[in-house]
């Protein structure tokens, strides 16, 4: 069966959506890409795929291949709609893609292995490395030293067989020349050589870091793979022509310099014997080690150009409708801050929201959502004795709720790890507690300039991955200021996120706790939502609640506590559920909220006996004591 280029890019351009959505398999969004519901560690994004698990990834005929089973020319058909046809009359004898097949495998390399490094010199390093990609092997039949040219996504299309004893050369029929043997680096330079054993003996002359550029082999002095190659690699910058030190490399660079697209650099490296490979035989006779005959620097510069600068129109912008965890108080994809003063319910909230979304419970005002993992960091609490016991106390489901060990390194907001975790693990939550704890310790958060660039890096995380961020932060102590202003750091945190919520303690009800939608950039501020965190039943939801952000702060229409009133509840607040703090860690925790060391030491004064203090060492340590609490 025959097809041709065409049809075969015209395959590889495929939507990968469009096709499985063809096919009746279910996908969800996430961000600008799409998740197979089949493969839950698989991204699908235009006419690209990648599995994570795997890392491994490429275009449609490889996706067709991996996961249905099909043959190469299947997965043509099955994408294009197109039959095959027979070879044209007039090309009978050159083989087309299909039939490409790479010679059979010898059980080892010993003799190939032998052949490059006892008669050619090449380091073994250097062969030991394409052995081990199987870019070169050895073929069983003759013995031969097989060199494997791939295209861009891996897939053998090119491959020639050298004599391991004897002048014995041949390409394997069905051969396209136009992928010939090279290395892909990710740098802006490539070299050019004529044979594959010029290019290993100019990396063995050439070894410091010669991963990060690319490297192709002719096969002789024609254009077709060079051509190719800077097709699929426009970052090329700079190509140095490396061909041999004879009339033929000289007319064949004269000939590729008119033939390379415009806006490449071009240099000659010209070897100091007749080819790369005698250079490195004779490696011993260099005793000033200059391997170079001449470079010829400037057989081609790019014309300056202007600036360009790129324009995006509204017209072509898809329209993306926003996906909700909880409408309108979290969206999917994007970062929301959780905000209030210590004490005063925000990692209840946090705890019962990640059990909510762990078990499929419906949150109040919301829709029903399926389960899903959760990410939740904390650097205030203990895994074992705070955190699971209130997770277990919510019901929530545990194999759902994961945390990413921060054993050997501390997590950080610009931290690689985030969106690794959230892609290894299809989270669709991540929460972190609190915003300071991850800001960095080499960061100031009150600096608008270095906060700006990692909350950047943080939106774009949860934009790519489709995952909601929240960020549980406290509050400053300015007292009576406006909400926008009460976050502590920089108002570019506030600035960045999608979604503000306030939580804070309504003073005439001091068991009810209110979520305030202090801002919304997505949809029209949400109603306050209260709960109840009562010392007999525990929390429940009580539902929509009238009050503003600033008079939530402020107290107004209430009893306005003093002080010292704020301080005893603080206190007891801090050492609720059993917990024990030192007495710095509790003036500590007062300052943060406008409440002097003395106004803390007059509170603990009024608490009398419903606080014990036990000392350790040359610490103090408050604690509540329970039966006098009760009463």
């Amino acid at each position: 069966m025959y097809y041709t280029q065409e049809q075969i890019d015209r395959a590889n351009q495929a939507d990968l959506v469009s096709f499985l959505q063809g096919q009746g398999e279910q996908l969800t969004r996430a961000g600008q890409e799409y998740r197979w519901k089949r493969h839950d560690s698989l991204t699908i994004r235009g006419n690209k795929w990648y599995r994570h698990s795997q890392s491994k990834g490429g275009a449609p005929i490889d996706f067709v291949m991996e996961f249905f089973g099909k043959s190469f020319t299947e997965a043509v058909e099955l994408l294009t709609g197109e039959k095959g046809a027979a070879p044209p009359p007039d090309r009978p004898s050159p083989a087309s893609f299909s039939d490409f097949r790479l010679p059979p495998h010898n059980t080892d390399n010993h003799i190939a292995r032998n052949f490059l490094t006892a008669a050619r010199r090449i380091d073994e390093d250097v062969s030991g490395f394409f052995f081990s990609t199987g870019d070169i092997y050895e073929e069983a039949a003759h013995h031969n030293a097989v060199f494997v040219g791939r295209d861009e996504d891996g897939v053998p299309r090119y491959a020639h067989q050298r004599g391991t004893a004897g002048s014995f050369r041949l390409d394997v029929k069905g051969s396209d020349k136009a992928f010939n043997f090279c290395y892909r680096g990710e740098g802006e330079r490539l070299f050019v050589f004529e044979a594959p054993i010029d290019l290993l003996s100019f990396l063995c002359l050439f070894k410091k870091d010669w991963q990060k550029q690319s490297y192709l082999a002719l096969g002789g002095v024609g254009e077709k793979a060079l051509l190719r190659f800077l097709s699929d690699r426009p970052n090329i910058k700079t190509v140095y022509l490396c061909l041999d030190n004879d009339n033929a490399g000289n007319d064949a660079c004269s000939r590729l310099v008119k033939l390379m697209p415009e806006g490449l650099t071009v240099h000659r490296l010209i070897p100091l014997f007749k080819d790369w490979n005698e250079v490195q035989t004779r490696r011993q006779e260099i005793t000033d080690g200059k391997y170079l005959r001449e470079a010829v620097y400037g057989l081609r510069e790019p014309l300056p150009q202007e600036e360009t600068i790129e324009i995006i129109r509204m017209s072509e912008v898809d329209t993306q409708a926003v996906e909700w965890l909880w409408k309108p108080y979290i969206p999917f994809g994007k970062v929301t801050i959780v905000q209030g003063n210590p004490g005063e319910g925000k990692t209840t909230f946090a705890l019962r929201l990640a059990a909510a979304c762990t078990t499929g419970r419906e949150l109040p005002t919301g829709q029903p959502l399926p389960p899903f993992n959760v990410i939740y960091q904390t650097a205030e609490d203990g895994l074992g004795d705070t955190v699971k016991p209130r997770l277990i106390e919510a019901a929530a489901d545990l194999d759902r709720v994961l945390v990413i060990d921060e054993a050997k390194r501390e997590l950080s907001l610009s931290d690689e790890r985030i969106e690794k975790a959230i892609m290894q693990t299809g989270a669709r939550l991540i929460i972190l507690d609190p915003i300071q704890a991850y800001v960095g310790e080499k960061t100031d958060m009150n600096r608008a300039n270095e906060v700006r660039p990692m909350f950047r890096r943080l939106a774009d995380v949860a934009e790519r991955t489709g995952c909601a961020v929240i960020l549980i932060g406290h509050l400053n102590k300015a007292a009576g200021g406006q909400s926008a202003y009460r976050g502590l750091g920089s108002i570019d945190f506030r600035a960045a996120a999608r979604s503000v919520l306030l939580i804070g303690r309504v003073k005439r009800e001091p068991n009810v706790r209110v979520i305030v939608h202090d801002k919304s950039s997505l949809a029209p501020e949400g109603k306050p939502v209260a709960f109840c965190l009562d010392p007999e039943t525990g929390f429940s939801w009580i539902g929509e609640y009238d009050i503003t952000a600033d008079e939530l702060l402020s107290g107004a229409g209430g009893n306005t506590t003093t002080k010292t009133e704020q301080a005893e509840k603080l206190i007891l607040d801090l050492l609720a559920d059993g917990k024990e703090l030192a007495s710095e860690d509790i003036v500590k925790a007062a300052a943060e909220a406008g409440i002097s060391e003395r106004t803390v030491k007059n509170a603990r004064r009024n608490l009398d006996t419903r606080i014990e203090v036990i000392r350790r060492g040359n610490q103090w340590y408050y604690r509540r004591n329970e039966a006098k609490s009760a009463k």
